[in-house]
């Protein structure tokens, strides 16, 4: 089993910062690759951005240039420093973790950013 245990939302103003963690815990082994959802209030969950563990990178358009993916593969924890918050950046935030064609999703974290 794995566990994903995300950490970091909350109330923001626009234009502020917000730093999401994920720790992986359980029987790891193989990962391909963590990241990060979105679910905004009556919307569909999207991608927001990736990273594998060889360190390639993906964004969704919508966050280039103002989010940042980063991961600790020692400490299997995943991290989503996000900068210039928008309003429209209210969300669930779902950690997913990807191991042998399987993934697994954390319990989400909520991001508000107040206008």
């Amino acid at each position: 089993q794995v566990q994903l245990v995300e950490s970091g939302g909350g109330l923001v103003q626009a234009g502020g910062s917000l730093r999401l963690s994920c720790a992986a815990s359980g029987t790891i082994f193989s990962i391909n690759a963590m990241g990060w959802y979105r679910q905004g209030p009556g919307k569909q969950r999207e991608l927001v951005a990736g990273i594998t563990t060889g360190g390639n990178t993906n964004y969704a358009d919508f966050v280039k240039g103002r989010f940042t993916i980063s991961s600790d593969n020692v400490k299997r924890t995943v991290y989503l420093q996000m900068n210039s918050l928008k309003p429209e950046d209210t969300a669930v935030y779902y950690c997913y973790l990807d191991r042998e064609r399987i993934r697994y999703w954390g319990q989400g974290t909520q991001v508000t950013v107040s206008s």
